[in-house]
C-alpha cells in the first residue's frame, strides 16, 4: 500500500451538519480536508462518495456477539466480531459480557489484552473494528429485573468483584443497579480508575439514580428495557434519565425493543446529544431466521426479535447502520444527528478523541450511500471488506 487514500466528493458529515470535502487519509490519519476536485489524485488511491455521506466510523458500546459468536460464551472470538462489525459501518466496539463467573470476565480481559495496547483501541492484526473495552453487563444487578441474565450469577456489589478493573486492564464501561448496598461504593471505586459506570436492570427510584449521577454513573444501558417503568408519580429511571443532562440515554432502536413513539418522546427530551445508539447485537446478527443457541441457552430469531424459549427479548439482531436509519425516520432529526449518536456521543462518554473527522483523528470513516447504507468502511486508514446488504 502507498500513497494517501483521498475519499472524494462526499458530504462530510460534522456534528453541526454536513459540508462537501475531500478527505485525505495518510499513515492512518486524516491529513488534510480540501475543498471538491482539489486534490491532485496522481499517486493518490481515490474512493468516490460522490452523491453519499462520509462519517466518522461508528462506535458500539454494547456488543453480545455476531455472525454466530457469542462474547460471553466464547471472549477469544472478540476477532471474528470485531471483523463482522465492519460489515454494518462500526469501526470500534465494546465487547459485552453479560452475567457470568468471575473466570469468565477474566477469559475477556486476557482476551482483549491479547490484542495489544493501544489508546484509541487495538485493530486486530486481521483487520476488523476496533476493540475499546470491555463493557461488563453484570453481575451487580437487580435480581427484580435481571432480564435474561442468568440469576445464579447474580451478585450484591462487592469492591472485590472489581479488583483491578480499569481501562489498561481491558474494562472500558461496567452496568449495574445503583439502588443495590454497597453498589455507589463500587460506583466510586471505577470511576476513579476511569471506568464509566451506566445504571441497568435497575429498580431504582428517580432519587436513587440522582444520586447515583452525583457520585458519578454517566450512562443508563437500553432506557426502558429490564428497569422499572415510569410512573407519574414515581418516574424511576426512566423519568429521572430524560431530564438529567449528566446521563446520556442508551437506546436500542430496533422498533422491538423500545416503541418508534417512546424514541420520539425520547429524542424530544434529550436532543441529539443526550442519546447513545446501542445495538445489544448478539450472535444472531447475520443469522438466519430460526433456531440459535447461545451458550446455554435456545433462542429463537424472527421478526419479533430474539427470544428464548420463555418468550423474553434476549439482546437483539440489530446492526448500528439500521439504527441509524431507525432514528432518522422515527424522529425526522437529520442525517448529522442521527450520526451523532453512534460517533460523537459514545466517543465523548467513553472519553476517546474519536468520533469526528478532523485534521490529525484517526481515520476512522465510513462511506454512506444516501440511503445511509453502508458502501465503504475505513479502520485506522485501511479499506476494510465490502459490506453485506444490512437490510432496510
Amino acid at each position: 500500500m502507498s500513497g494517501p487514500l483521498v475519499v472524494r466528493s462526499g458530504a462530510v458529515v460534522t456534528v453541526d451538519g454536513e459540508e462537501p470535502a475531500d478527505v485525505v487519509v495518510e499513515d492512518g490519519l486524516i491529513a488534510a480536508l480540501r475543498p471538491p476536485g482539489s486534490v491532485a489524485t496522481g499517486g493518490t488511491r481515490v474512493l468516490d462518495a460522490e452523491g453519499g455521506y462520509v462519517a466518522p466510523g461508528f462506535i458500539d458500546v454494547q456488543v453480545n456477539g455476531a455472525h454466530g459468536h457469542d462474547l460471553t460464551a466464547s471472549p477469544e472470538r472478540v476477532v471474528d466480531v470485531a471483523a463482522a462489525l465492519v460489515r454494518y459501518g462500526v469501526t470500534a466496539f465494546c465487547p459485552t459480557i453479560i452475567t457470568s463467573p468471575p473466570e469468565t470476565v477474566a477469559r475477556a480481559m486476557a482476551a482483549v489484552a491479547a490484542l495489544g495496547a493501544d489508546p484509541l483501541g487495538p485493530v486486530p492484526a486481521g483487520g476488523g473494528a476496533r476493540v475499546l473495552g470491555l463493557h461488563v453487563e453484570g453481575p451487580m444487578l437487580s435480581p427484580d429485573h435481571p432480564g435474561t441474565h442468568p440469576r445464579r450469577h447474580l451478585r450484591p456489589p462487592d469492591p472485590t468483584l472489581v479488583e483491578g478493573w480499569s481501562p489498561s486492564a481491558g474494562v472500558r464501561l461496567v452496568t449495574l443497579a445503583p439502588e443495590l448496598d454497597g453498589a455507589l461504593d463500587v460506583v466510586d471505586r471505577l470511576v476513579q480508575r476511569g471506568v464509566v459506570v451506566s445504571a441497568g436492570h435497575t429498580g431504582a427510584t428517580a432519587a436513587q439514580l440522582e444520586e447515583a449521577a452525583d457520585r458519578g454513573v454517566r450512562m443508563v444501558t437500553h432506557l426502558f428495557n429490564a428497569m422499572t417503568p415510569l410512573h407519574h408519580r414515581e418516574p424511576g429511571v426512566p423519568g429521572a434519565a430524560l431530564v438529567d443532562d449528566r446521563l446520556v440515554a442508551g437506546v436500542i432502536a430496533d422498533g422491538i425493543h423500545v416503541d418508534p413513539r417512546v424514541v420520539r418522546l425520547l429524542w424530544r427530551a434529550k436532543g441529539p446529544a443526550g442519546v447513545v445508539a446501542v445495538t445489544d447485537t448478539t450472535a444472531a446478527l447475520g443469522a438466519p431466521p430460526g433456531a440459535l443457541r447461545i451458550g446455554d441457552v435456545e433462542l429463537t430469531v424472527g421478526p419479533d426479535g430474539v427470544r428464548n424459549h420463555r418468550g423474553q427479548l434476549a439482546g437483539s439482531d440489530l446492526s448500528l447502520d439500521r439504527a441509524v436509519r431507525n432514528l432518522r425516520t422515527w424522529t425526522g432529526c437529520s442525517v448529522a444527528d442521527a450520526i451523532r449518536t453512534v460517533t460523537a456521543n459514545p466517543a465523548d462518554l467513553l472519553g476517546l478523541p474519536t468520533g469526528r473527522i478532523a485534521v490529525g483523528a484517526p481515520a476512522d470513516l465510513v462511506v454512506l450511500d444516501p440511503d445511509l447504507h453502508v458502501v465503504e468502511t475505513i479502520v485506522a486508514g485501511v479499506r476494510q471488506p465490502a459490506p453485506t446488504s444490512t437490510g432496510a
